[in-house]
């Protein structure tokens, strides 16, 4: 009898998916993590934060949404059941990255680190709700759920990769230069937290207490370092012309470039009218874009190789018939 399978195991010795099957389970889970991110937003935005009053319940008494909590218990039900649905997707990523032959061990790790941070976030929005949208569990809830979109895409560009070691494209002080641009756009992000940590849209119609700082302040502060990030990525699109990057490298430069000037339109437009709801969750969605966009041109700065078959040498008519 031989040894007993644990299920993943069981999969992996019948199924065996295809590189672009392995590719498009990891961009389901980057996509399932902008979703809950931008969803996660709109719970915020229409007030919805506190629908359900309680967690893991909905309320003290059910365990799903009731009539008498309205539409706002609603939107916020159905974003913890969104959470299912993004599990679903980091689940089939694990899968996939556990019935690749030969077994890449790396990439099903990176494909289980989401699943953690999935469930941690989890346990984050449940004391988020607890504390009654303390600001600050809300700022963490939202720079956890970017976290899981880091690892995500991380796991996407892997799962098109092979597992040598990374080999560098483009010169060293290039490769630094990527990684000041991607530190500056986790600051900028973190600081959009500080933002809205005293803006005007708390989560609930209840009165919410928020961060101790005047929010105009913090919203110049957080211009100051969007345009940081807008001057190295220009740099960045200027010196890979001049070093004679690969192509899509100086594409994703491009891409950084254009996803930036969207989002600082969005930010001084959003800004000048007086926040409204709609333009912030647009503005969330832009976010979620910039730092993909960050990630992948970091990521392009270095190659891992897939390994290609060697073609069996031809065997010798002599030695063959000896034999």
């Amino acid at each position: 009898m031989g040894p007993v399978l644990t299920p993943l195991a069981y999969i992996a010795q019948r199924w065996t998916p295809s590189p672009r099957t392995l590719r498009r389970a990891a961009l389901s889970a980057v996509v399932m993590s902008v979703f809950i991110i931008v969803t996660g937003g709109a719970v915020r935005l229409t007030g919805s934060g506190l629908g359900c009053d309680t967690w893991p319940k909905c309320t003290e008494d059910s365990l799903i949404v009731t009539p008498e909590q309205g539409y706002r218990g609603l939107i916020e039900f159905g974003n913890r059941m969104l959470t299912y649905v993004l599990s679903a997707a980091v689940g089939w990523a694990i899968i996939a990255a556990r019935s690749t032959k030969p077994w890449r061990r790396n990439l099903t790790r990176w494909s289980w680190a989401q699943f953690w941070i999935v469930m941690s976030n989890a346990v984050i929005g449940g004391i988020t709700v607890w504390m009654g949208l303390n600001p600050w569990t809300v700022a963490g809830h939202f720079l956890a759920a970017n976290a899981l979109l880091t690892v995500a895409v991380i796991t996407w560009q892997r799962a098109g990769e092979g597992d040598t070691a990374p080999r560098p494209r483009v010169p060293r002080p290039v490769r630094k230069l990527s990684w000041a641009i991607t530190i500056t756009s986790g600051l900028l992000i973190a600081l959009g937290t500080t933002v809205t940590g005293a803006g005007k849209h708390a989560g609930d119609s209840s009165e919410v207490p928020r961060m101790p700082w005047d929010w105009t302040n913090a919203a110049h502060v957080h211009a100051i370092a969007a345009w940081v990030v807008c001057a190295l990525a220009l740099a960045m699109w200027l010196v890979l012309r001049v070093v004679d990057a690969p192509d899509d490298t100086r594409a994703r430069a491009r891409d950084l470039l254009i996803v930036l000037l969207a989002q600082g339109g969005i930010g001084y437009v959003q800004y000048f009218t007086g926040v409204p709801e709609v333009l912030v969750a647009v503005h969330m969605l832009g976010s979620s874009l910039m730092w993909i966009a960050v990630l992948r041109l970091a990521l392009s700065m270095r190659e891992r190789p897939v390994p290609t078959a060697e073609i069996p040498a031809q065997a010798d008519p002599e030695l063959a018939a000896k034999v």
